[in-house]
């Protein structure tokens, strides 16, 4: 199998890190301190709350694994293709080996790649589930993170079920190059394949959903929902500005600027999500 790589969209991770004062890319600053209102919490204070500040309502970047233990049924999750590990055919070197930049990824986040799939029950209703971490190489999208979701999908058609996916992302993964940039075509077909047999998918856009995920399945949702505040844009506002040289909107690429032009279908809260989709697989004909 062609081999995953890191990094997406690098000047919008770059932006991020520069402009997210809560320190949550590493930019400074304790990341339980609200960028929102100064208020600092414990990290299990954060995890009652669902990582949403409740004083200003901000909303912290939440765990791939966290994030499935938020949505799914105690127990249910079943996770599928976690052997997939990434190789590297272009043995790319920049600062370090991209295999050593693989194995800390792996070893920080305990995940064997940027986005983590399984079958799950949301309020009774069976499901797949694909959820990506940011914090595993940026969420950037190599061929294992295209390969994870292309079968995700082929499963989820499999069944005629719903697909849900969780995006965060900074784009396509580019120490893999072209192979990269080719999981935009494959999980586009993919969607596509699930639609056609009858499946469904419903996207979340998560802080950030930037780059070549955004470009890809990201935007194929049946329907799209996405978190306040989250930034969904091809790419960052500082780049957007510098290269068409125009002063831009403060909420440029945020998801109340996306639901306002009718690019997202609904700005959901956090400890709404899962009812949420709960309520939409039950249209959508989920078993239960």
């Amino acid at each position: 199998m062609p081999g995953v790589s890191t990094t997406g969209n690098i000047d919008v991770s770059i932006e991020h890190k520069k402009s997210d004062p809560s320190g949550r890319d590493g930019s400074g600053g304790h990341p339980n301190t609200c960028p929102g209102c100064g208020s600092h919490y414990r990290d299990d204070e954060l995890v009652e709350q669902l990582r949403v500040c409740p004083q200003c309502g901000h909303h912290f970047p939440v765990r791939a694994r966290e994030r499935i233990e938020q949505l799914a049924d105690p127990d249910t999750f079943d996770e599928e293709d976690g052997d997939l590990r990434s190789a590297d055919p272009l043995e790319f070197f920049d600062l370090r080996p991209y295999v050593e930049r693989l194995a800390e990824a792996e070893l920080g986040t305990g995940l064997g790649d940027a986005i983590l799939t399984g079958r799950a029950a949301v309020e009774g209703h069976s499901c797949r589930i694909a959820a990506m971490d940011f914090a595993f190489m940026g969420g950037s999208m190599g061929s294992v993170v295209g390969e994870r979701f292309a079968r995700a999908c082929e499963r989820a058609a499999e069944d005629g079920g719903a697909l849900i996916s969780v995006s965060a992302s900074g784009g396509a993964r580019m120490q893999e190059g072209i192979l990269a940039l080719m999981q935009l075509p494959k999980t586009v077909a993919a969607v596509g394949d699930l639609q056609d047999g009858g499946g469904v998918l419903i996207s979340v856009l998560a802080h950030p959903t930037t780059g070549g995920v955004t470009a890809s399945f990201a935007s194929l949702g049946d329907v799209i929902l996405a978190e306040p505040g989250a930034l969904t844009s091809f790419a960052g506002p500082r780049v957007v500005a510098q290269t068409t040289r125009e002063k831009l909107p403060d909420d440029f690429g945020l998801a109340e600027s996306n639901f306002r032009f009718g690019h997202v279908d609904a700005v959901v809260q956090r400890n709404d999500l899962r009812t949420t989709l709960a309520r939409l697989l039950r249209l959508f004909g989920a078993e239960r």
